[in-house]
C-alpha cells in the first residue's frame, strides 16, 4: 500500500487503482474531441473513466489514476457536474462523495448541441438580419454595387444559419434527421 493511501485512510476503490490501457487510450481519445469542442481535456478524460467504469468511483480513484491534482480533479467534477454529465452518488454508511457518468450519452450531445451550438447559431442569425437591416439603411448611389454583393452574401449566410438552426431543432428534439430537403440548399450558388 502507498504512503498516500496509508494516510488517507482505506480510501475506497483504491485496491485497483491502476489505470488500464484500455481507459488511457479511450481516455484520451475522448479528452482530445473534448478540446475540439471547447472543453478542458481532463473534462473528457474523467468523464470517460466514470462512464467505462463498472461502478461510481471517487475523486480520490480518479487522481490516482489520472495523475492529476486534487483540485484539478475537484474543479473537473464540478465542471461536468454543472453540465449534466456527471452526478454524485450517495452510498448509505460511507462518507466518500462517489461519482457516476450520465450513461446516454445522447442526452449529453443534445445538452451541449442546446445550450452551446444551438445558441451561437441563433445569435448569428440575429447578426445577419442586423447586418441586412444595417444595409438597407445606406443610399449613397455610388456604392450600389457593393452593397448588393453584400446583400446576396449576407442572405446567403442567413440562409445557411437558418438551415443549421433547423437541423439542431430536429436532431434535438427528435433525436433523428431527415436530411432529405438538403438536397434544394444550394450552398454558394445563387439563382438570383
Amino acid at each position: 500500500m502507498s504512503k498516500v493511501r496509508e494516510e488517507a485512510g482505506s480510501e475506497p476503490n483504491a485496491a485497483d487503482g491502476e489505470l488500464w490501457e484500455s481507459e488511457r487510450i479511450v481516455s484520451d481519445a475522448i479528452g482530445r474531441l473534448m478540446v475540439l469542442w471547447g472543453f478542458k481535456r481532463n473534462m473528457g478524460r474523467v468523464w470517460t473513466l466514470l462512464y467505462l467504469s463498472n461502478e461510481p468511483l471517487t475523486a480520490f480513484v480518479l487522481r490516482e489514476r489520472l495523475q492529476l491534482s486534487a483540485g484539478a480533479i475537484s474543479m473537473t467534477l464540478n465542471e461536468l457536474a454543472r453540465w449534466g454529465v456527471v452526478h454524485k452518488v450517495w452510498r448509505q454508511g460511507d462518507r466518500h462523495d462517489y461519482y457516476e457518468a450520465e450513461s446516454s450519452l445522447w442526452k449529453m450531445v443534445s445538452r451541449v448541441l442546446r445550450e452551446r451550438e444551438l445558441a451561437e447559431v441563433v445569435q448569428a442569425i440575429e447578426a445577419f438580419e442586423d447586418g441586412l437591416a444595417a444595409l438597407s439603411r445606406r443610399t449613397d448611389r455610388e456604392s450600389e454595387s457593393r452593397r448588393r454583393t453584400q446583400r446576396e452574401r449576407i442572405e446567403q449566410l442567413l440562409e445557411l444559419a437558418r438551415l443549421g438552426r433547423t437541423m439542431l431543432d430536429a436532431l434535438i428534439h427528435n433525436a433523428r434527421m431527415d436530411a432529405s430537403w438538403l438536397a434544394r440548399f444550394r450552398l454558394g450558388r445563387s439563382d438570383r
